[in-house]
């Protein structure tokens, strides 16, 4: 079955007298439903199929992970799918990797305006949509809902949960941080880095979830969602050469150049042992 459970590796990155840093490799879960996506979508299709929707329509931008992985996980169970893409100026241009990939596996992609993007939470504008495609399922952008964050609640085995203090993951719309503090216990703490400026992520968060054990740092998003600063590029490349794990500069890079930044500053606790997320993606790595 597509979504059946997976037992993912954890990789050591650090181990010395005052902190361990291990990686959970949810870029490995499947080729094509890249990392946390695979949890994220898979009690919507679930749900499509139960309730025998034609397919699912869907939101994201240009790079979005969300788009390319709900694009072939529909194909490969029998449904079609739609994307509102951000950014009415790209129907005109040549698609980029993630919306080529999205449009190989059958998405339909309608380009609306940045300024009509904003409406995509509005009661209305969910309204025509669902007048407009009855027999389709709607997901919010991101893929982020209580059923995503039912599927990111089984990121963590049972093991991860007895054996690390803190959980950490790149922040997009907050769902899959959301998913692992429903699942954390009350000894853990979580660390979200988000991918976006502002400090609005913990507002959304505070909606998905009533526990208090976690805090979201924008302080390494290198200018906003998307954006790339020399430094983060540098950390990448050292990375992937030391220690043979591949990253993407929109999500997981930035966290793991936070985290190595926060512990070379001494931010955590000694003896800490912390499990990082790889939420996959790799299809928006651009550089």
């Amino acid at each position: 079955m597509l979504f059946s459970k997976i037992d993912l590796p954890n990789q050591r990155l650090i181990q010395n007298a005052h902190i361990q840093l291990d990686l959970k490799r949810l870029d490995l879960v499947h080729p094509n439903i890249s990392g946390n996506k695979f949890f994220k979508l898979k009690y919507n299709l679930q749900q499509a199929q139960q309730q025998q929707k034609m397919g699912v329509l869907t939101f994201g931008g240009a790079y979005s992970n969300h788009i390319a992985a709900t694009a072939y996980a529909a194909h490969a169970l029998g449904l079609q799918s739609i994307g509102i893409i951000r950014g009415d100026e790209l129907a005109q241009r040549p698609l980029n990797p993630t919306l080529k990939t999205a449009q190989k596996f059958g998405m339909q992609l309608q380009f609306i305006s940045r300024q009509q993007y904003l409406q995509r939470h509005a009661p209305e504008f969910l309204q025509n949509l669902v007048a407009k495609y009855p027999d389709f399922a709607i997901i919010p952008e991101g893929g982020t809902n209580s059923l995503a964050i039912q599927g990111c609640s089984e990121i963590l085995s049972p093991q991860d949960l007895a054996n690390y203090d803190l959980f950490c993951c790149a922040v997009g719309t907050g769902g899959t941080l959301a998913g692992l503090i429903e699942s954390s216990q009350a000894q853990h703490q979580l660390l979200g880095f988000s991918a976006l400026k502002g400090d609005f992520l913990t507002t959304e968060v505070r909606q998905l979830t009533q526990k208090c054990n976690w805090q979201i740092l924008d302080d390494y998003c290198c200018g906003g969602y998307a954006k790339t600063t020399p430094e983060l590029i540098q950390f990448m490349y050292q990375f992937e050469a030391k220690y043979h794990i591949p990253l993407e500069q929109i999500y997981t890079a930035k966290m793991l150049m936070g985290l190595f930044d926060l512990i070379q500053k001494d931010y955590f606790a000694s003896g800490t042992k912390i499990l990082a997320i790889h939420t996959g993606g790799l299809q928006g790595r651009q550089i």
